[in-house]
């Protein structure tokens, strides 16, 4: 107890990495089970896996936080940094921007078509200049860096 306030002071902490070497053991092992045990697993299971995994991760995206922000009241907008940086409209137009690139990236990898989806890595590598080049003539610099800057 220092001047009144009850403070604690950790005094050792013993590390263990027992949990992640037994998840990578797990991971080496699946691969003795790739003949025939893992055709016993249902694809829309894996599917329905996978889809879960997604939507879990998606509140991390900082996409995903500026989507839900073009439905919300802006009274009600959460203290990210960029929010109190950045002009409404500005991050609205930067997250359509995003969402269109978005779009046309799965348009091609999901396509039905072997040669539109050849065009996979062109289509990622036309997003650094369009990121560069591109979006600094239509949002300024400052603002961003402030979306999408090293935070």
């Amino acid at each position: 107890i220092e001047n009144g306030h009850v403070t604690e002071t950790i005094v050792y902490v013993r590390e263990t990495r027992l949990t992640t070497l037994v998840a990578h053991i797990f991971i080496g092992a699946s691969v003795l089970m790739i003949p025939y045990p893992l055709n016993l697993i249902p694809i829309p299971v894996l599917y329905g896996l996978f889809v879960f995994l997604a939507v879990t991760s998606l509140g991390e995206l900082q996409i995903w936080e500026r989507f839900v922000l073009i439905f919300t009241e802006q009274s009600l907008y959460p203290p990210f940094h960029y929010v109190r940086k950045v002009p409404q409209k500005i991050i609205h137009c930067f997250t359509l921007l995003q969402m269109m690139q978005l779009t046309a990236l799965c348009l091609v990898s999901f396509g039905n078509s072997a040669y539109l989806k050849m065009l996979f890595p062109f289509i990622i590598v036309s997003l650094i200049p369009i990121r560069e080049w591109v979006l600094p003539k239509i949002i300024s610099k400052r603002h961003l860096l402030a979306l999408d800057g090293d935070h």
